[in-house]
Protein backbone atom coordinates (compact mmCIF):
# COMPACT_ATOMS: atom_id res chain seq x y z
CA UNK A 1 0.00 0.00 0.00
CA UNK A 2 1.44 3.55 -0.87
CA UNK A 3 1.48 6.51 1.06
CA UNK A 4 -1.84 7.26 2.56
CA UNK A 5 -1.17 11.26 2.57
CA UNK A 6 -0.12 12.87 -0.69
CA UNK A 7 1.65 16.18 -0.65
CA UNK A 8 -1.43 18.32 0.43
CA UNK A 9 -3.47 15.85 2.36
CA UNK A 10 -5.60 12.65 1.50
CA UNK A 11 -7.49 13.22 -1.45
CA UNK A 12 -9.55 10.80 -4.18
CA UNK A 13 -12.58 10.17 -5.26
CA UNK A 14 -15.54 10.99 -2.98
CA UNK A 15 -17.03 7.98 -1.63
CA UNK A 16 -14.88 5.32 -3.07
CA UNK A 17 -11.23 6.83 -2.22
CA UNK A 18 -12.32 9.13 0.32
CA UNK A 19 -15.40 7.55 2.55
CA UNK A 20 -16.96 8.17 5.86
CA UNK A 21 -15.43 5.39 7.06
CA UNK A 22 -11.80 6.80 6.52
CA UNK A 23 -12.64 10.25 7.42
CA UNK A 24 -14.00 8.62 10.63
CA UNK A 25 -11.25 6.61 11.38
CA UNK A 26 -8.41 9.11 10.25
CA UNK A 27 -10.06 11.86 12.57
CA UNK A 28 -10.05 9.23 15.66
CA UNK A 29 -6.37 8.87 14.47
CA UNK A 30 -5.38 12.39 14.49
CA UNK A 31 -7.35 13.11 17.67
CA UNK A 32 -5.18 10.76 19.62
CA UNK A 33 -1.85 12.05 17.60
CA UNK A 34 -2.83 15.67 17.91
CA UNK A 35 -4.66 15.66 21.28
CA UNK A 36 -2.09 13.89 23.33
CA UNK A 37 -2.87 11.09 25.80
CA UNK A 38 -4.90 10.08 28.03
CA UNK A 39 -6.97 13.33 29.09
CA UNK A 40 -5.04 14.73 26.52
CA UNK A 41 -3.18 16.57 29.07
CA UNK A 42 -5.35 17.17 31.54
CA UNK A 43 -7.87 19.31 29.37
CA UNK A 44 -10.51 18.68 26.59
CA UNK A 45 -9.30 19.21 23.01
CA UNK A 46 -10.61 21.54 20.41
CA UNK A 47 -11.02 20.94 17.26
CA UNK A 48 -12.02 23.31 14.27
CA UNK A 49 -13.86 21.92 10.88
CA UNK A 50 -14.80 23.64 7.86
CA UNK A 51 -15.38 22.72 4.02
CA UNK A 52 -15.67 23.80 0.97
CA UNK A 53 -19.21 23.65 -0.64
CA UNK A 54 -19.09 20.45 -2.74
CA UNK A 55 -21.71 17.97 -1.88
CA UNK A 56 -19.81 15.56 -0.53
CA UNK A 57 -17.94 17.42 2.17
CA UNK A 58 -21.67 17.46 3.75
CA UNK A 59 -21.34 13.70 4.76
CA UNK A 60 -17.55 13.67 4.92
CA UNK A 61 -17.33 16.48 7.56
CA UNK A 62 -20.06 14.76 9.67
CA UNK A 63 -18.16 12.00 9.87
CA UNK A 64 -15.06 13.61 10.81
CA UNK A 65 -16.79 15.90 13.27
CA UNK A 66 -18.39 12.01 14.58
CA UNK A 67 -14.89 10.91 14.81
CA UNK A 68 -13.53 13.68 16.64
CA UNK A 69 -16.31 13.71 18.92
CA UNK A 70 -16.22 10.03 19.66
CA UNK A 71 -12.44 10.70 20.67
CA UNK A 72 -13.16 13.24 23.39
CA UNK A 73 -12.87 16.22 21.49
CA UNK A 74 -15.18 19.02 21.15
CA UNK A 75 -15.07 20.59 17.78
CA UNK A 76 -16.39 24.05 16.46
CA UNK A 77 -18.28 23.45 13.44
CA UNK A 78 -17.21 26.54 10.96
CA UNK A 79 -19.08 25.44 7.64
CA UNK A 80 -18.22 26.51 4.48
CA UNK A 81 -15.08 28.62 4.91
CA UNK A 82 -11.53 28.55 2.56
CA UNK A 83 -8.79 26.48 3.90
CA UNK A 84 -6.44 29.22 4.96
CA UNK A 85 -9.88 30.22 7.25
CA UNK A 86 -9.35 26.93 9.43
CA UNK A 87 -5.87 27.41 9.85
CA UNK A 88 -6.08 31.04 10.79
CA UNK A 89 -9.19 29.82 13.34
CA UNK A 90 -7.11 26.59 14.41
CA UNK A 91 -4.56 29.61 15.97
CA UNK A 92 -7.20 32.00 16.73
CA UNK A 93 -9.09 29.80 19.23
CA UNK A 94 -6.38 27.70 20.45
CA UNK A 95 -7.42 24.48 19.50
CA UNK A 96 -5.74 21.40 19.12
CA UNK A 97 -6.22 21.09 15.46
CA UNK A 98 -8.04 21.89 12.48
CA UNK A 99 -9.84 19.97 9.99
CA UNK A 100 -10.82 21.04 6.22
CA UNK A 101 -12.56 18.73 3.80
CA UNK A 102 -11.73 20.16 0.07
CA UNK A 103 -10.26 18.69 -2.83
CA UNK A 104 -8.82 22.20 -4.24
CA UNK A 105 -8.73 23.04 -7.86
CA UNK A 106 -9.60 19.31 -8.36
CA UNK A 107 -13.33 18.11 -9.96
CA UNK A 108 -16.18 18.41 -7.92
CA UNK A 109 -16.22 14.19 -7.50
CA UNK A 110 -13.48 14.43 -5.70
CA UNK A 111 -12.53 15.48 -2.07
CA UNK A 112 -10.10 15.46 -0.03
CA UNK A 113 -9.05 15.38 4.25
CA UNK A 114 -6.76 18.52 5.23
CA UNK A 115 -5.39 18.59 9.19
CA UNK A 116 -3.35 20.87 10.81
CA UNK A 117 -1.92 20.72 14.18
CA UNK A 118 -1.78 23.94 17.07
CA UNK A 119 -1.30 26.87 15.62
CA UNK A 120 -2.84 26.40 12.09
CA UNK A 121 0.30 24.12 10.80
CA UNK A 122 0.24 21.72 8.21
CA UNK A 123 1.41 18.35 9.63
CA UNK A 124 5.35 17.45 8.82
CA UNK A 125 5.59 14.05 6.96
CA UNK A 126 6.95 12.19 10.26
CA UNK A 127 3.42 13.01 12.55
CA UNK A 128 1.11 11.95 9.07
CA UNK A 129 3.06 8.88 9.20
CA UNK A 130 2.83 8.07 12.87
CA UNK A 131 -1.03 9.22 12.14
CA UNK A 132 -1.47 6.70 9.23
CA UNK A 133 0.05 4.09 11.53
CA UNK A 134 -2.45 4.72 14.43
CA UNK A 135 -5.67 4.24 11.84
CA UNK A 136 -8.01 0.94 12.72
CA UNK A 137 -5.59 0.62 16.12
CA UNK A 138 -8.04 -0.27 19.24
CA UNK A 139 -8.34 2.25 21.54
CA UNK A 140 -10.15 2.96 24.76
CA UNK A 141 -13.56 5.28 24.20
CA UNK A 142 -14.29 7.67 26.07
CA UNK A 143 -18.14 7.44 27.37
CA UNK A 144 -20.48 9.89 29.21
CA UNK A 145 -19.32 13.01 29.59
CA UNK A 146 -16.36 12.21 28.65
CA UNK A 147 -17.16 12.64 24.51
CA UNK A 148 -16.85 15.72 22.82
CA UNK A 149 -19.01 18.28 21.74
CA UNK A 150 -20.17 19.35 18.46
CA UNK A 151 -21.03 23.14 18.19
CA UNK A 152 -22.11 25.13 15.44
CA UNK A 153 -19.16 27.96 15.04
CA UNK A 154 -21.11 30.91 13.35
CA UNK A 155 -18.22 33.84 14.22
CA UNK A 156 -15.81 32.33 12.25
CA UNK A 157 -16.76 33.79 8.82
CA UNK A 158 -16.16 37.18 10.52
CA UNK A 159 -12.90 36.57 12.45
CA UNK A 160 -11.49 35.51 9.51
CA UNK A 161 -12.47 39.22 7.17
CA UNK A 162 -10.99 40.70 10.05
CA UNK A 163 -8.36 39.33 10.07
CA UNK A 164 -7.50 39.99 6.67
CA UNK A 165 -8.51 43.17 7.17
CA UNK A 166 -6.38 43.81 9.41
CA UNK A 167 -3.28 42.38 7.55
CA UNK A 168 -3.62 44.61 5.19
CA UNK A 169 -4.87 47.39 6.01
CA UNK A 170 -4.86 49.81 3.00
CA UNK A 171 -8.12 51.74 1.47
CA UNK A 172 -9.01 49.90 -2.38
CA UNK A 173 -10.91 52.89 -2.78
CA UNK A 174 -11.37 53.47 -6.41
CA UNK A 175 -10.11 50.03 -7.45
CA UNK A 176 -13.00 47.88 -9.53
CA UNK A 177 -12.39 44.07 -9.19
CA UNK A 178 -14.01 41.16 -10.74
CA UNK A 179 -13.28 38.29 -8.37
CA UNK A 180 -14.10 34.32 -9.76
CA UNK A 181 -14.64 32.97 -6.31
CA UNK A 182 -14.83 29.29 -8.23
CA UNK A 183 -18.19 28.68 -6.86
CA UNK A 184 -15.79 27.36 -3.81
CA UNK A 185 -14.87 28.24 -0.18
CA UNK A 186 -14.45 32.12 -0.69
CA UNK A 187 -17.77 32.50 -2.36
CA UNK A 188 -18.66 34.82 0.06
CA UNK A 189 -15.68 35.68 2.34
CA UNK A 190 -13.86 36.90 -0.78
CA UNK A 191 -16.32 39.75 -2.28
CA UNK A 192 -17.04 41.11 1.20
CA UNK A 193 -13.39 41.25 2.80
CA UNK A 194 -12.87 43.13 -0.89
CA UNK A 195 -16.20 45.42 -0.40
CA UNK A 196 -15.42 46.64 3.21
CA UNK A 197 -12.05 47.55 2.09
CA UNK A 198 -13.56 50.19 -0.64
CA UNK A 199 -13.28 48.39 -3.91
CA UNK A 200 -15.86 47.74 -6.27
CA UNK A 201 -16.72 44.52 -7.05
CA UNK A 202 -17.94 42.32 -9.65
CA UNK A 203 -18.73 38.54 -8.85
CA UNK A 204 -18.84 35.94 -11.00
CA UNK A 205 -18.51 32.05 -10.22
CA UNK A 206 -19.77 32.97 -6.73
CA UNK A 207 -22.74 30.77 -6.99
CA UNK A 208 -22.04 27.57 -5.15
CA UNK A 209 -24.76 25.02 -4.97
CA UNK A 210 -22.97 21.29 -4.08
CA UNK A 211 -22.38 20.41 -7.69
CA UNK A 212 -20.57 23.46 -9.87
CA UNK A 213 -17.63 24.06 -7.76
CA UNK A 214 -14.03 24.60 -10.00
CA UNK A 215 -16.72 23.69 -13.16
CA UNK A 216 -15.68 26.15 -15.63
CA UNK A 217 -14.55 28.86 -13.24
CA UNK A 218 -11.90 29.81 -10.42
CA UNK A 219 -7.97 29.63 -10.96
CA UNK A 220 -7.83 26.66 -13.48
CA UNK A 221 -10.07 28.53 -15.90
CA UNK A 222 -8.83 32.16 -16.12
CA UNK A 223 -11.05 32.80 -19.39
CA UNK A 224 -14.66 33.72 -17.98
CA UNK A 225 -12.30 36.04 -15.83
CA UNK A 226 -10.48 37.59 -18.62
CA UNK A 227 -13.78 38.44 -20.74
CA UNK A 228 -15.54 38.98 -17.72
CA UNK A 229 -12.37 42.14 -16.38
CA UNK A 230 -12.80 43.46 -20.57
CA UNK A 231 -16.47 43.92 -20.74
CA UNK A 232 -16.56 45.64 -17.05
CA UNK A 233 -13.74 47.62 -17.71
CA UNK A 234 -12.14 46.32 -14.70
CA UNK A 235 -8.88 47.52 -13.20
CA UNK A 236 -8.06 43.72 -12.68
CA UNK A 237 -9.77 40.55 -11.64
CA UNK A 238 -8.66 37.68 -9.34
CA UNK A 239 -9.78 33.78 -9.31
CA UNK A 240 -9.65 31.68 -6.24
CA UNK A 241 -9.54 28.14 -6.50
CA UNK A 242 -12.33 25.99 -4.84
CA UNK A 243 -10.59 26.28 -1.07
CA UNK A 244 -9.46 29.28 -1.73
CA UNK A 245 -5.80 28.98 -0.88
CA UNK A 246 -4.12 30.05 -4.23
CA UNK A 247 -5.31 33.30 -6.68
CA UNK A 248 -3.90 34.23 -9.65
CA UNK A 249 -5.11 37.17 -11.87
CA UNK A 250 -5.53 39.23 -14.83
CA UNK A 251 -4.90 42.76 -15.81
CA UNK A 252 -7.42 45.40 -17.25
CA UNK A 253 -6.54 43.97 -20.99
CA UNK A 254 -7.55 40.47 -19.72
CA UNK A 255 -3.97 38.97 -19.58
CA UNK A 256 -3.00 36.63 -17.27
CA UNK A 257 -0.73 37.42 -14.15
CA UNK A 258 0.40 34.17 -12.66
CA UNK A 259 1.33 33.08 -9.88
CA UNK A 260 5.11 34.31 -10.02
CA UNK A 261 4.50 37.65 -11.41
CA UNK A 262 2.30 37.98 -8.15
CA UNK A 263 5.44 37.09 -6.03
CA UNK A 264 7.43 39.39 -7.62
CA UNK A 265 5.13 42.76 -7.21
CA UNK A 266 4.51 41.58 -3.48
CA UNK A 267 8.67 41.34 -2.88
CA UNK A 268 9.29 44.17 -4.20
CA UNK A 269 6.69 45.95 -2.26
CA UNK A 270 8.10 43.99 0.62
CA UNK A 271 11.54 45.01 0.05
CA UNK A 272 10.70 48.69 -0.02
CA UNK A 273 8.88 48.90 3.03
CA UNK A 274 11.17 46.96 4.76
CA UNK A 275 8.98 43.72 5.36
CA UNK A 276 11.02 41.48 3.42
CA UNK A 277 13.00 39.13 5.41
CA UNK A 278 16.60 39.10 4.96
CA UNK A 279 15.57 40.27 1.37
CA UNK A 280 14.45 36.54 -0.01
CA UNK A 281 11.79 34.97 -1.18
CA UNK A 282 11.21 31.63 -1.31
CA UNK A 283 9.73 29.55 -4.33
CA UNK A 284 9.72 26.13 -5.87
CA UNK A 285 11.91 24.68 -8.80
CA UNK A 286 9.35 25.26 -10.93
CA UNK A 287 9.07 29.00 -10.59
CA UNK A 288 10.11 30.55 -13.87
CA UNK A 289 13.79 31.45 -14.53
CA UNK A 290 12.47 35.02 -15.19
CA UNK A 291 11.47 35.55 -11.47
CA UNK A 292 14.60 34.71 -9.90
CA UNK A 293 16.50 37.25 -13.10
CA UNK A 294 14.15 39.79 -12.01
CA UNK A 295 14.65 39.40 -8.22
CA UNK A 296 18.77 39.28 -8.62
CA UNK A 297 18.06 42.45 -10.10
CA UNK A 298 15.98 44.15 -7.21
CA UNK A 299 18.63 43.18 -5.00
CA UNK A 300 16.37 40.31 -3.60
CA UNK A 301 17.74 36.02 -3.42
CA UNK A 302 15.54 33.64 -4.26
CA UNK A 303 15.45 30.57 -2.80
CA UNK A 304 14.07 27.61 -4.04
CA UNK A 305 12.13 24.60 -2.81
CA UNK A 306 10.89 21.34 -4.06
CA UNK A 307 7.53 21.70 -4.80
CA UNK A 308 4.58 22.02 -2.91
CA UNK A 309 3.67 25.02 -0.78
CA UNK A 310 4.63 22.82 2.37
CA UNK A 311 8.20 23.07 1.38
CA UNK A 312 7.96 26.39 1.03
CA UNK A 313 6.26 27.05 4.37
CA UNK A 314 9.10 24.79 6.21
CA UNK A 315 12.04 26.71 4.50
CA UNK A 316 10.43 30.13 5.59
CA UNK A 317 9.68 29.01 9.04
CA UNK A 318 13.30 27.41 9.40
CA UNK A 319 14.70 30.87 8.50
CA UNK A 320 12.12 33.57 9.13
CA UNK A 321 11.04 34.72 6.03
CA UNK A 322 8.61 36.61 5.21
CA UNK A 323 7.15 35.94 1.64
CA UNK A 324 7.39 32.60 -0.41
CA UNK A 325 5.06 30.72 -2.80
CA UNK A 326 4.02 29.08 -5.76
CA UNK A 327 3.66 29.83 -9.55
CA UNK A 328 0.46 28.32 -9.63
CA UNK A 329 -0.83 31.06 -6.80
CA UNK A 330 -0.52 29.54 -3.64
CA UNK A 331 1.39 32.25 -2.13
CA UNK A 332 2.32 32.61 1.87
CA UNK A 333 2.94 35.75 3.96
CA UNK A 334 3.96 34.55 6.84
CA UNK A 335 3.79 36.82 9.51
CA UNK A 336 -0.30 36.81 9.07
CA UNK A 337 -0.89 33.04 7.98
CA UNK A 338 0.43 29.96 7.90
CA UNK A 339 -0.63 28.20 4.21
CA UNK A 340 -1.19 29.70 1.08
CA UNK A 341 -4.23 32.28 0.98
CA UNK A 342 -5.91 33.37 -1.99
CA UNK A 343 -7.98 36.22 -0.68
CA UNK A 344 -5.16 37.54 1.71
CA UNK A 345 -2.82 37.61 -1.94
CA UNK A 346 -5.65 39.23 -3.46
CA UNK A 347 -6.09 41.93 -1.31
CA UNK A 348 -2.48 42.40 -0.82
CA UNK A 349 -1.84 42.71 -4.86
CA UNK A 350 -4.89 45.23 -5.01
CA UNK A 351 -3.50 47.34 -2.26
CA UNK A 352 -0.23 47.36 -4.29
CA UNK A 353 -2.17 48.41 -7.66
CA UNK A 354 -3.49 51.54 -5.52
CA UNK A 355 -0.63 52.39 -3.17
CA UNK A 356 1.55 52.86 -6.23
CA UNK A 357 -1.09 54.45 -8.70
CA UNK A 358 -0.18 52.12 -11.66
CA UNK A 359 -1.61 49.61 -13.26
CA UNK A 360 -1.50 46.00 -12.45
CA UNK A 361 -0.34 45.38 -15.69
CA UNK A 362 3.09 48.01 -15.22
CA UNK A 363 3.52 46.31 -11.95
CA UNK A 364 4.03 42.57 -13.73
CA UNK A 365 6.01 43.87 -16.54
CA UNK A 366 8.98 43.74 -13.80
CA UNK A 367 9.34 40.25 -14.43
CA UNK A 368 9.52 38.89 -18.10
CA UNK A 369 8.50 35.32 -18.07
CA UNK A 370 10.94 32.86 -19.89
CA UNK A 371 9.03 30.53 -22.15
CA UNK A 372 8.37 27.19 -20.42
CA UNK A 373 7.17 23.77 -21.71
CA UNK A 374 6.11 21.06 -19.37
CA UNK A 375 5.98 16.89 -21.00
CA UNK A 376 4.83 14.43 -18.90
CA UNK A 377 6.05 11.05 -19.41
CA UNK A 378 3.85 8.24 -18.14
CA UNK A 379 4.22 4.86 -17.18
CA UNK A 380 8.03 4.58 -16.40
CA UNK A 381 10.53 3.81 -13.69
CA UNK A 382 10.65 7.30 -12.18
CA UNK A 383 12.67 5.75 -9.86
CA UNK A 384 15.89 5.23 -11.95
CA UNK A 385 15.70 9.31 -13.40
CA UNK A 386 18.09 10.39 -11.52
CA UNK A 387 20.77 7.32 -12.39
CA UNK A 388 20.36 6.26 -15.58
CA UNK A 389 23.46 7.16 -17.42
CA UNK A 390 22.15 8.30 -20.96
CA UNK A 391 19.48 10.43 -19.35
CA UNK A 392 22.21 12.44 -17.11
CA UNK A 393 24.26 12.87 -20.42
CA UNK A 394 20.95 14.00 -21.92
CA UNK A 395 20.02 16.25 -19.85
CA UNK A 396 23.50 17.72 -19.49
CA UNK A 397 23.82 18.01 -22.99
CA UNK A 398 20.74 20.29 -23.59
CA UNK A 399 21.77 22.26 -20.30
CA UNK A 400 24.98 22.77 -22.23
CA UNK A 401 23.30 24.23 -24.92
CA UNK A 402 21.24 26.69 -23.59
CA UNK A 403 23.87 27.80 -20.96
CA UNK A 404 21.96 30.59 -19.19
CA UNK A 405 19.22 31.40 -21.63
CA UNK A 406 17.18 28.31 -20.00
CA UNK A 407 17.23 25.62 -17.36
CA UNK A 408 15.94 21.85 -17.65
CA UNK A 409 14.69 20.13 -14.58
CA UNK A 410 13.08 16.44 -14.42
CA UNK A 411 10.57 15.79 -11.70
CA UNK A 412 9.41 12.70 -10.37
CA UNK A 413 5.34 12.48 -9.78
CA UNK A 414 4.93 11.96 -6.10
CA UNK A 415 1.69 9.85 -6.67
CA UNK A 416 1.91 7.90 -10.17
CA UNK A 417 4.97 6.46 -12.48
CA UNK A 418 5.61 9.56 -14.21
CA UNK A 419 8.18 11.72 -14.95
CA UNK A 420 7.62 15.67 -15.83
CA UNK A 421 9.98 17.50 -17.90
CA UNK A 422 10.26 21.06 -18.24
CA UNK A 423 12.26 23.08 -20.35
CA UNK A 424 13.03 27.05 -20.52
CA UNK A 425 14.35 28.88 -23.11
CA UNK A 426 14.57 32.13 -25.04
CA UNK A 427 12.12 30.82 -27.62
CA UNK A 428 8.55 28.74 -27.17
CA UNK A 429 9.61 26.35 -30.16
CA UNK A 430 12.98 26.03 -28.73
CA UNK A 431 11.87 25.02 -25.23
CA UNK A 432 9.13 22.42 -27.20
CA UNK A 433 11.81 21.04 -28.93
CA UNK A 434 14.30 20.58 -26.23
CA UNK A 435 11.62 19.06 -23.99
CA UNK A 436 10.51 16.79 -26.86
CA UNK A 437 13.86 15.49 -27.38
CA UNK A 438 14.32 14.63 -23.45
CA UNK A 439 11.06 13.33 -22.99
CA UNK A 440 11.87 10.96 -25.97
CA UNK A 441 14.91 10.01 -24.03
CA UNK A 442 13.38 9.08 -20.55
CA UNK A 443 10.31 7.25 -22.45
CA UNK A 444 13.47 5.13 -24.05
CA UNK A 445 15.46 4.43 -21.37
CA UNK A 446 13.11 4.15 -18.06
CA UNK A 447 9.34 2.34 -19.41
CA UNK A 448 8.02 0.04 -17.27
Amino acid sequence: MGRLFGTDGVRGLANKDITAELALDLSVAVAHELGGHGAFGGHRATAVVGRDPRASGEFLSAAVMAGLASAGVDVLDAGVLPTPAIAYLTQRMNAEMGAMLSASHNAMPDNGLKFFARGGHKLADEIEDRISGRVGNHWERPTGAAVGRIRPFDRGAEFYIEHLLEAVPGRLDGLRVVIDAAHGAASVVGPEAFRRAGATVDVIGGDPDGLNINDGAGSTHLEHLQEAVRLRGADMGVAFDGDADRCLAVDAQGEPVDGDQIMAILALSMHEGGELHDDTLVATVMSNLGLIRAMEAEGIRVVQTAVGDRYVLEEMRRHGYSLGGEQSGHVIMLEHGTTGDGVLTALALGQRVVSSRTTLRDLAGVMTRMPQVLVNVPGVDKSRVDSDALVTEAVRAVEAELGAEGRVLLRRSGTEPLVRVMVEADSQDRAQGYADQLAGVVRERLTL
